[in-house]
Formats: C-alpha cells, structure tokens, sequence
C-alpha cells in the first residue's frame, strides 16, 4: 500500500512540476498565422509547395507567399486572406475548380506503385503489380498520383455529394414581409 502512495505522489507532484513549466515556458504564437491557418483547407497536400497548410499560413503571414498560394481553397480563400491581410489581389491566375478527388480505372492500371509512393495521405490502396484503388475518404485532391501514372490511368473527379458530406441548402429570403 505504502508503494502505491509513493508512486501516486511522485506521479501528482511530477504531473504539477510538468503543468507549471508548461505555463512558464509558454511559447506564444503568431495569432494572425493562426487566423490564417484556421481559413486555409487543411487538407496537407502541398500543392503550394509548402510541406502543410501550417507552413504556408506561416509563409503568407510573413509576406513570403502570395495569398494566392492556396489552389484547393480557390479565389474564395485568396480573397478573405486577401480581406484580411489588407493586400490588393490578381484572381485572374486563379482557378477555382472545386473539391477533386482521384479515381483510378482498373483495366489501364499495370500497379506500377508510382501513385502509391507520392500520395501524401496514403489514400491509394494496392501493392506492387497489383490494380490500385483510392479511398475516397482519404483522398485531399493534391494530384501528385496523377501527375507521375505513366498509364494515365487515374483521372481527377469532382467530389460528388454523400450522406456525409452533403448538406441542407439554406433557403433563399425572397420577398418577405416585416
């Protein structure tokens, strides 16, 4: 019983030092990085050359990216960054193609693994010589599978709507009397 009480005072008295330093050794950071990264998608796929959305947020923060940088966000997110940050933007550069993912069809597929090794999320399921599938789930849309297929195989779609992505649209207040 007495090394039972030890070991929960050691435990309570090291978890309060632990809790202390955690306070006093405090690391503040960067709250428009943050408010930036809270805007951006988040998906991680480093289409603007950034290993993740918080390096870019980090990059766009410090005038070092354009507020354009973003390509899954869309000249939406490059206009609210744009808002936000208090800069003048060119959208015309901008493409604003919404949420892709990538399909691969199986009878071109020879399981090269290509796709399997650049895909950022791990969202392509197969091994070598063998048809690859992705899952849809996992899938960010980066096009880094589609970009090295030699076959040309995998082909980017729209995301269609499921039960779990789809919405209910709010409805339009037209003509509505006080």
């Amino acid at each position: 019983m007495t090394a039972i009480l030890i070991l929960m005072t050691l435990g309570l008295l090291l978890g309060g030092l632990l809790g202390l330093a955690g306070q006093y050794f405090k690391v503040e950071g960067n709250p428009l990085q943050e408010e930036i990264e809270s805007l951006l998608p988040g998906s991680q796929c480093g289409q603007c050359g950034f290993p993740g959305c918080s390096p870019a947020a980090e990059a766009i923060a410090n005038g070092a990216a354009p507020v354009t940088a973003c390509p899954p966000g869309g000249k939406a997110l490059a206009e609210t960054l744009a808002a936000k940050l208090g800069v003048s933007v060119d959208l015309s550069g901008v493409a604003d193609k919404g949420p892709m993912i990538a399909y691969v069809h199986e009878n071109l597929c020879i399981g090269c693994t290509k796709c399997f090794k650049r895909c950022p999320t791990d969202a392509i399921l197969g091994s070598s010589k063998q048809i690859h599938a992705v899952f849809a789930d996992a899938c960010t849309g980066c096009e880094k599978c589609f970009e090295v297929c030699p076959t040309e195989c995998i082909e980017m779609r729209p995301l269609t709507h499921t039960v779990q992505t789809w919405y209910w649209p709010s409805p339009m207040m037209t003509g509505v009397a006080a």
